[in-house]
Order: structure tokens, then sequence, then C-alpha cells
């Protein structure tokens, strides 16, 4: 356990260094604050609506941002290692290759969650002392479970990019596979439901069609984030199928933790299998 700590430790530092921890923190405090001040503009009211519809705003953004941001942060972290020559030499040392890549998840994982905590924390902060008629009680439950989601998905979308990352010999490979895989789950997925659905005419399993949506983690994490209110209304598009999902929000945080765990495992199966 010391070894993988050390590992995690070490990416963790060489993400203060490089900024990461940083940047991404300022992102989502950034764009915390200007969607819970300016999410309903469009509608023609400025200024903090209600806590369910900042959050279900922020989903929405998040289901773009947090993917990407996942896969930057971890998309090199064996492949960069073999190129630059390092991983040679870390197997040298008294570590197994789980432990090592444990630790970097570890690490990678630790730098997601203490910049998703400080910039939506933040942000939970300020609107709890900017805004008068805010319930403080039920908007600290909101963030937090927003919060817990969003590190989960982050970890999904990392642990998909350790299987790219073991599975490939060049970086600008894996750059272009973690780009497709962002595609995929955000922008093609969807589109594909709802066109299979639209040229089956209402021929396709009704009972089925709901559990699709658990083989893509945003739908999970968006789902999460609105059942959480109990308000139904909102579930739009391909999401209104989760509204016949039998197995409420424990099932839904549970889709999100096999998300990170099975992709991590596989991680773990191919990178003691590789060659180096």
């Amino acid at each position: 356990m010391s070894s993988v700590w050390t590992i995690a430790r070490k990416e963790l530092s060489d993400s203060l260094r490089n900024r990461w921890l940083m940047a991404i923190s300022l992102v989502f405090a950034s764009l915390a604050l200007g969607i819970a001040w300016f999410g309903a503009a469009a509608s023609g009211q400025v200024g903090y609506a209600s806590t369910p519809a900042t959050i279900a705003s922020l989903a929405s953004l998040g289901i773009f941002l947090i993917p990407l941001i996942a896969l930057l942060l971890a998309y090199d972290a064996v492949v960069g290692e073999e190129e630059g020559g390092t991983l040679l030499l870390l197997m040298t040392y008294p570590l197994s290759r789980s432990q090592l890549l444990l630790g970097k998840f570890l690490g990678h994982g630790l730098t997601l969650a203490l910049a998703t905590l400080i910039g939506f924390g933040v942000a939970g902060v300020a609107i709890a002392m900017l805004v008068e008629d805010v319930s403080v009680a039920n908007l600290a439950v909101a963030m937090l479970r927003f919060i817990a989601s969003t590190v989960l998905l982050g970890w999904g979308f990392i642990a998909l990019a350790y299987v790219i990352s073991v599975r490939v010999s060049e970086k600008p490979v894996a750059a272009g596979l973690s780009l497709a895989v962002w595609f995929f789950f955000v922008l093609i997925f969807d589109l594909v439901l709802l066109g299979t659905l639209v040229a089956s005419e209402g021929q396709l399993n009704a009972e089925l069609l709901p559990w699709l949506l658990l083989l893509n983690p945003t739908d999970i994490y968006r789902l999460l984030n609105i059942v959480a209110f109990g308000d139904g209304t909102q579930l739009s598009g391909v999401l209104s199928l989760g509204a016949d999902l039998p197995i409420g929000a424990g099932g839904l945080w549970l889709g999100l933790v096999l998300w990170f765990a099975v992709p991590l495992s596989g991680a773990l199966l191919l990178f003691r299998n590789r060659r180096i």
C-alpha cells in the first residue's frame, strides 16, 4: 500500500506543478458561478433561480467538460511513461504493475476530486453567502451529491483512459482514441439511441430501452442529478426513458461506481499482459 501511495503522491505533485489542479478548480468555480447567476438568462431572468435548476444545468454542462478533462488528465498515464523511457525504470523497483497502475489512478483520481471539491465548493459557498432566500442545508446536500457524482463520472473516464493507455504504443494514438471515446459517450451514443427509437417506430422492447441508458455513464450522471430532486418533468429526449427505470437513485450510484471499477479492472488485466 505504501508503494501505491508513493506513486499517487508523485502524480498529485506533478498535477500541482503543472497547474492542473489550479486550472481545473478555477474552471469549475467560474462555470458554476456563471450558471448559478446567468443560467436562466435565456428566459429573461438574471440571478439565482433555484437549487434544482442550478444542479440540472451544472450536470448538463458537466457531461461535456468532466469526461474531456478526465481523459486529458490520464490518456498518457502508461504510454507516456513508456515513450519517455521511465516505465522500464519504474519496473526495476520493487513495484508490481498493479501497484503502479493503482497508484497512478489514485493520484489522478485525487487530482480530479480535489479540483471538483474546491471549484464547486467555492461556488456553493458563494451562493450561500450572496443569495438571501436560499436554503443552506438543501444547497449543501445538493452540492455534495453533485460533487460526489461528478467525481465518480470523472473516475470512470480516467479508467477508460487507462484502458487506452495500456493498449496502445504511441501517445498520438492514445490522444485520438481518447477523443473518440469522448465523442461516442457525450455526443454519439444518445443520437444513435434516439435514431434507433425513431427508426424502429416503437417496435423495440419497451422494457429493455430504459436499461440501455446504463450503457452510458454520462446518462447515468444526468439522471442521478435530476432524479435526486424527484422532478421527472425535466427528463426530455432520450433521458425520458429513465423515468421507467425501476432501480432508483441507489442503482444509479451503483452504475457510476461500476463504470470506473470495471474499466479499471480491465486496464489492470491488460497492463499485466503488456510487453515492456
